[in-house]
């Protein structure tokens, strides 16, 4: 066996757990409106279930929704009709000899007055709630209420049959402003000193505890290190989870960071597989209860080694079982090398965050898992032709071939990939391949006929008499006609620098626009000796993308000594300099020894027209079709696939 720690039998408690593979928490507003874990919930769950992994969490559930809710669709739990539902969930994780464990929270700050119908949010000390009013320190008397709910929470959970709790005392939620010197200013006995500080915590275990009994599992989770200054450090996390232990809690789950350093928990993609690990590991060596703990593992070896290692007893994953809910079954089936990598883009909280249901990257079943219960397996054996070796053709071929049809993929250039060759060229994005190698052997193993190096022509294709043909040819850098100089020799594109056919290595260079394409770029650049200025002719870089993200970026091109001039326009460029203007009206005149064009991109509309007027049906998938990112590919390639009707 390949993976003998991670596929090896655990216990936490009284439950046995099947392996230690588990899926942590995630808070995804896929409830009902009611609170209820309903129809849409249930099947996202249940297919982490059976994907294999041992035990199952839930994101958070709030405990009062009248004084603690984030979202209308937030997972409730405070009576019986609500009840019902995690009794449901329940058996449905079941079926698949999986354990399910409830996270139970109250949000505290980290909400707005419009969530709680005009209330003031509650925290430990007065503190700038999410909408910038002040959340009004609690009472003793509003303390008591919240441990009554926690225990009102975790009997009616008890009496679903879900196998356990966890208190969510992390994250800079309610127990975490408790918890955390930097908000909590109090003077009772609820404040000062760390014994203090996490009286809260321990009067809901032993609340909690008394009314479950002691079969019942309850256990923690904490952030060992807030990183933020003033905060709790390491060596305080290391005391906290000892007097969790002394306690009785049943696990600690370790992860880290409160909201203001969310970073440290919902990590950016330069963050490597395991950076955290050493808070795990000192959480382990000072506990005897089980460890459970997330550190960003993105591969199924990784995994195994935290285990080998003695860094945690469980290996947590949050985001890589968004990305794909069959981990664990794929590393048991010998064919993990089909995992679909999560590559840390942090589209999921920032789908979130605008308000709909959260999406993945690279796994467009994300949250609709319900909806793509059934495949229709109706292809009989007739052609259908792919064009383009991107994500977006890779995803809708694999799909069309699992359908039955006989599938045949063109790729003109000799290697499959498309946009996801370049976009794995900047420094740290090594996840980007791994996602790509995933996408790979996934389509060669459908049993897709494959031919790379040949460029797709209506006669070409024509042969195979296909009673469809996909469109998923991508796009092409724009280049703005009405620039001078635009077309010069030393005038280059976002892939030509990404793939080697333009070397500027320790060079003067201008990147003109500050998406994400242009940031990387000049990432790598600056990894090449290049003195880089990147323009971008809006008020700020990067529009649209989640700040994080930004933020990360930006943090990498500063230590490279990259200069950013935002409120930029270009307008000419020379053999030896380019002219922007300011939002102002006035102008500059930079020297440069080369540009490099990162202004979005445009479809290849002569080649879908070549192909609409040759073919009756012709699907336009991603880029071919609209400018977009690789999500955009991939779920346009696979939603067309499943409903493909030739």
């Amino acid at each position: 066996m390949r993976y003998p720690d991670l596929l090896k039998a655990g216990k936490i408690g009284r439950l046995n757990i099947k392996n230690r593979i588990v899926v942590t928490p995630v808070g995804l507003f896929y409830a009902d409106s009611t609170g209820e874990a309903g129809d849409h919930y249930r099947a996202y769950l249940e297919e982490r279930a059976k994907g294999g992994a041992g035990l199952i969490m839930t994101g958070i559930i709030t405990i009062d929704s009248r004084t603690g809710r984030l979202s209308p669709n937030e997972l409730v739990l405070e009576n019986r009709a609500q009840a019902m539902s995690y009794a449901r969930l329940a058996a449905a994780i079941h079926k698949y000899d999986a354990r399910l464990i409830l996270q139970l929270y109250h949000p505290g700050k980290c909400t707005t007055r419009a969530n709680l119908n005009g209330l003031e949010p509650w925290s430990a000390s007065p503190t700038p709630a999410n909408d910038g009013s002040m959340a009004r320190e609690m009472t003793q008397e509003d303390i008591q209420f919240i441990i009554d709910r926690y225990v009102n929470a975790a009997v009616l959970a008890q009496n679903a049959g879900v196998d356990g709790i966890e208190i969510h005392a992390a994250h800079g939620y309610l127990l975490g402003q408790f918890l955390t010197p930097t908000i909590n200013k109090r003077t009772d006995q609820y404040g000062g000193s760390l014994e203090n500080r996490m009286r809260i915590v321990a009067e809901i275990y032993q609340a909690v505890r008394k009314a479950v009994g002691e079969h019942f599992v309850v256990g923690v989770r904490m952030s060992a290190d807030e990183f933020v200054e003033g905060g709790n450090s390491l060596a305080d996390g290391v005391e906290m989870a000892k007097v969790y232990d002394r306690l009785g809690m049943d696990f600690i789950n370790v992860n880290c960071g409160l909201q203001e350093s969310s970073q440290f928990n919902r990590e950016p993609p330069s963050f490597p597989q395991g950076w955290k690990k050493h808070l795990a590991k000192a959480v382990t060596e000072a506990v005897n209860c089980p460890v459970i703990a997330v550190n960003t593992v993105k591969k199924p070896d990784f995994a195994q080694s935290l285990l080998e290692e003695g860094v945690c007893d469980f290996v947590g994953l949050s985001r890589g079982h968004l990305a794909d809910p069959y981990f664990t079954k794929k590393i048991m089936q010998g064919r993990e090398d089909e995992i679909r990598t999560c590559i840390s883009c942090l589209n999921c909280m920032a789908t979130q965050l605008k308000g709909v249901p959260p999406t993945c990257t690279v796994n467009p079943m994300l949250g609709r898992e319900d909806e793509f219960a059934h495949l229709n397996r109706n292809g009989g054996g007739r052609a259908v032709a792919v064009i383009g070796g991107g994500p977006g053709g890779m995803e809708a071929a694999c799909v069309l071939s699992q359908r039955g049809f006989d599938v045949t993929l063109f790729e003109r250039s000799e290697q499959l990939g498309g946009q996801l060759n370049y976009a794995e060229k900047p420094p740290k994005k090594e996840k980007i391949t791994w996602a790509k190698q995933g996408m790979i052997r996934r389509l060669q193993r459908a049993g897709v006929h494959i031919i790379t190096g040949q460029e797709a022509t209506a006669e070409l294709v024509g042969v195979l008499r296909p009673v469809g043909v996909f469109l998923c040819t991508g796009s092409q850098p724009i280049r703005p006609a009405s620039i001078p100089g635009i077309f010069d020799s030393h005038v280059f594109t976002v892939p030509e620098v990404l793939t080697g056919q333009a070397l500027l290595d320790g060079m003067c260079v201008t990147i003109i626009g500050s998406g994400l394409a242009g940031l990387e770029t000049a990432a790598f650049l600056g990894n090449r000796g290049c003195r880089v200025t990147v323009v971008e002719m809006r008020p700020e870089v990067a529009a649209g993308v989640f700040p994080q993200v930004v933020a990360d970026e930006c943090q990498q091109l500063e230590s490279r000594g990259v200069e950013i001039l935002t409120g930029h326009k270009l307008e000419q460029i020379s053999p030896d300099s380019v002219e922007l203007s300011r939002m102002d009206g006035s102008r500059v005149k930079r020297t440069t020894q080369a540009v490099v064009l990162a202004m979005g991109v445009s479809p290849r509309k002569d080649v879908v027209e070549q192909f609409e007027r040759a073919f009756d049906r012709v699907v336009v998938v991603g880029d071919a079709n609209r400018e977009g990112r690789i999500i955009e590919a991939v779920s346009d390639g696979f939603t067309k696939a499943w409903v493909f009707d030739p």
